[in-house]
């Protein structure tokens, strides 16, 4: 296993986290959970993120269970704060109130004394920024947290949050959680830039696109049966947007480059473009040791429909015109870059330089 630095901190991360959206606690039973979890740690990944929210409260109370018994130290536990987790009025935003107390409840369902990075969900527009930053420090000089993130915060509140923190002396920001995979790329505009420029990692989610860009969704086909898109209660309605024939005849397109080099469609969408954490299943692991291969032999060819609208966050899902194709440029360090004078970013291709040229 690869790992990192969480932002500008000494924390290293697993390159692959676990993530439990949706699945525990709702999705799988709790047997099924256990044994994925103990697949996660035997292929040696050492950071689980989850949410107050996810099941309404379980898939914590499912994540300390699964852990249970490991070393504590050995690990690093990732939760959020935002969405509403019982009634009242105070019973969700980003109140002091809402945080403290959620923290606690997240820290006996988690069975553990701390988090190493606890996550604002979302942005509370209803409450004072100064209020929810200075709650976030607190906890961490209560030793419940080690480490304060966002997800889903836009690059204008990512850089105000990151301000108020330097002129109050508070604790930073150290990462931004949002949705990334080659057919959601939000970011790339200015979230990704400011990100870099603030010292925040990117600890994205959905980096398959909810598992369409595994493959298995075949256009004009029914359903697989029990898939996520069949599942009402726990996330089609999150797929619904990527289960376009146009989409699914692009995924499909995508075998011939897969077989390339020798990867699943899964391995391929998670081919480190963004050295970002992301949240995927262990069979993506592999795809990590791809990364030299794919520098000397490969130039992947093809495009997949993609939304990248500018300020985006939070407007939910939109079709945009079908782009022109984009490369990935791997420079010999094995570094991806983005070329602002032809705005080219990661979505495919790798381009060889030879004798000065891209090719």
């Amino acid at each position: 296993m690869e790992f990192r630095k969480l932002g500008n901190t000494g924390l290293n991360v697993s390159a692959i986290s676990y993530g439990n959206w949706i699945t525990h606690g709702s999705q799988v039973e709790a047997d099924a959970a256990h044994a994925c979890v103990r697949a996660a740690l035997d292929a040696g990944i050492t950071t689980f993120d989850t949410a107050d929210v996810y099941a309404a409260t379980r898939a914590e109370s499912v994540l300390g269970d699964a852990l249970k018994g490991q070393t504590r130290s050995e690990l690093e536990i990732f939760t959020k704060v935002y969405w509403p987790t019982g009634k009242g009025p105070n019973g969700r935003g980003l109140s002091r109130k809402h945080i403290m107390e959620s923290c606690v409840a997240s820290l006996r369902r988690l069975q553990t004394d701390y988090v190493d990075l606890y996550q604002a969900h979302r942005f509370d527009r209803n409450t004072p920024l100064e209020e929810t930053l200075r709650a976030f420090d607190d906890l961490v000089r209560q030793g419940k947290v080690l480490y304060v993130g966002v997800s889903e915060w836009s690059a204008e509140q990512i850089r105000e949050g990151q301000r108020l923190c330097h002129e109050m002396g508070l604790y930073p920001l150290v990462s931004n959680q949002p949705q990334y995979s080659m057919l959601w790329r939000v970011i790339e505009a200015e979230v990704v830039p400011t990100s870099k420029e603030l010292g925040l990692s990117q600890i994205v989610w959905s980096p398959i696109a909810q598992g369409v860009l595994t493959g298995k969704y075949l256009p004009g086909q029914p359903l697989p049966t029990g898939s996520r898109a069949t599942d009402e209660s726990g996330g089609s309605n999150m797929i619904a947007s990527w289960m376009r024939d146009e989409v699914l005849t692009a995924v499909q397109n995508l075998h011939p480059i897969a077989a390339e080099v020798g990867l699943t469609l899964a391995q391929l969408a998670v081919v480190d473009p963004g050295r970002a954490v992301s949240e995927v299943r262990p069979d993506a692991l592999a795809a990590l040791q791809w990364q030299a291969r794919l520098q000397l032999q490969a130039r992947l060819r093809g495009t997949l429909p993609y939304d990248r609208r500018d300020r985006a966050v939070g407007r939910g899902f939109g079709r945009l015109p079908r782009p022109d194709p984009c490369d990935v440029f791997l420079d010999l360090e094995g570094d991806p870059f983005w070329d602002p004078a032809r705005e080219l970013w990661f979505l495919f291709g790798v381009v060889l330089k030879e004798d000065g040229e891209w090719r």
